[in-house]
């Protein structure tokens, strides 16, 4: 009898403290090689941290992620939507830079898809832990500014909806997507 009621309570605390941990989980973290894996992130890098750049970027963003709302929306692996990526830089650039020029802005947009090295970043619940990524890299002007940043694929851009400032996903299987990388 005594055996069970120290299994019993045994049990119980096990019960209990399982329950306090996964309640205390409020972000979610998957594996940085899933995310190596499986994800290829999107930088805008600013010209400069001044307020007129710093809008800038976000008129590039907000034109860029509109394109690849279209170019992707057919993907449904890394390997389909980096060959999309790599084949369409060069619209990609055209629409950055008539973004620029509406803007008044002297200077050009470069860009590349490489594997770089980024720092620990929360996007929404979302961890992305340091390492190395598949990225595509676009730099306006000199790219010394601040960036914004998100994923390509699985597409996980939030963008304003309007004045508002409420956040939408631009694509709806995302969630489904992140929920299998994120656990």
């Amino acid at each position: 009898m005594r055996k069970n009621c120290v299994f019993t309570v045994a049990l119980l605390l096990f019960l209990a403290l399982s329950v306090l941990l996964l309640s205390s989980c409020d972000k979610k973290t998957a594996s940085l090689e899933t995310l190596q894996e499986n994800c290829i992130r999107i930088h805008i890098r600013a010209n400069s941290n001044d307020e007129f750049d710093q809008a800038v970027k976000l008129k590039v963003r907000d034109a860029v992620t509109n394109h690849l709302v279209t170019l992707l929306a057919d993907c449904k692996t890394k390997r389909q939507a980096y060959a999309l990526l790599e084949n369409d830089k060069e619209n990609i650039v055209k629409i950055a830079d008539l973004t620029l020029k509406q803007s008044n802005c002297a200077y050009k947009t470069s860009i590349r898809l490489n594997n770089e090295y980024f720092p620990d970043r929360t996007y929404e619940d979302y961890e992305f832990p340091a390492g190395n990524y598949d990225a595509l890299i676009l730099e306006l002007g000199s790219g010394k500014g601040d960036n914004w940043w998100c994923v390509a694929f699985p597409p996980l851009c939030f963008v304003p909806s309007g004045s508002g400032g409420d956040k939408i996903v631009y694509k709806s299987w995302v969630k489904e997507t992140l929920e299998k990388l994120f656990g």
